[in-house]
């Protein structure tokens, strides 16, 4: 039998790297979850346990934090771009180096009125995301998004005229809950971009749209979604989306023994699982090759 060593990759995954930043009394926090791995020849550890152009996964974790004392954590973008750069020249086989970035808001605990000087509290559940790619040849990819975003509209969308055979039993809507706990990643073309203006206003296109569009499926609503951020952001080459349906079910009334007990839409069953799994990539016509930008990001068409 004959086989070879295919495509591999090694790093050091999710590093809480927790900046806390005190050059005056009012003091501001940054929560970043890295990740960071490098691609390349490293078939003889892999063949022969030879780690001579092995850069340890504990030397990325400490450059990991160490960057975010020396270069600094004004957006995870600009921190990706600045860490993937350094592991790569750290280890001369590698042939890229790939850095995820996850980062969790938090606000100021509120004291009289006032934001806390010094106290914080987590927001909400959304958390931004960012992964970073970059090869020898000076190419750099920038994948920003977000993700376990969770939505809900109590009215305007509706679910029918969909195909139906011996097993359907779904019965047809003009008015139904349409949640979704989304996910939602975007490629930039290059990387001259104010990267936390672009992310706050493409979060608030993305809500606007859900919010605004009357849907007939989830499908539509993330059309409507991708076009709004297209048409605002022309840094952005295209951009794709996993929508998780998170259904509601009518409870039925019906057979409980009590008088005047009527479910008008106001009670719902909220099933976690199976779920419906809508995915869907919105891009520019003639847009620019997305290189090495997807490679190994998970869970998108």
């Amino acid at each position: 039998m004959s086989y070879v060593l295919g495509p591999n990759q090694y790093g050091k995954a999710e590093n809480r790297v927790v900046r806390i930043h005190r050059d005056t009394d009012r003091h501001e926090i940054t929560d970043f979850n890295v990740s960071t791995s490098l691609r390349g020849n490293f078939a003889a550890a892999h063949t022969h346990g030879d780690q001579g152009d092995v850069l340890p996964t504990d030397t990325q974790k400490n450059t990991a934090f160490a960057f975010a004392k020396q270069h600094g954590v004004d957006s995870p973008e600009d921190y990706a771009l600045a860490l993937g750069k350094r592991i790569l020249e750290a280890a001369p086989v590698a042939d890229a180096s790939r850095i995820e970035v996850e980062e969790y808001a938090w606000d100021r605990v509120p004291v009289d009125g006032e934001g806390h000087d010094h106290s914080f509290v987590r927001r909400g559940t959304d958390t931004r995301t960012t992964i970073v790619t970059q090869n020898r040849d000076g190419g750099a990819w920038v994948v920003s998004g977000i993700q376990d975003l969770v939505v809900l509209k109590s009215t305007g969308s509706s679910f029918k005229g969909f195909l139906r055979d011996e097993y359907t039993t779904l019965q047809e809507t003009d008015d139904r809950i349409m949640a979704t706990s989304l996910v939602a990643r975007w490629r930039y073309d290059g990387t001259d971009v104010d990267w936390n203006a672009s992310y706050e206003s493409i979060r608030s296109l993305i809500l606007k749209a859900f919010a605004t569009t009357f849907s007939r499926a989830l499908q539509e609503t993330l059309y409507a979604m991708g076009g709004a951020v297209l048409e605002a952001h022309p840094e952005v080459a295209e951009i794709k989306f996993s929508a998780p349906n998170k259904h509601h079910f009518l409870v039925d009334f019906s057979g409980f023994q009590v008088d005047n007990l009527e479910n008008n839409g106001e009670v719902f069953i909220a099933a976690d699982r199976p779920y419906g799994l809508i995915q869907a990539t919105v891009q520019r016509e003639n847009m620019s090759d997305a290189g090495d930008a997807w490679l190994t990001v998970p869970a998108f068409v």
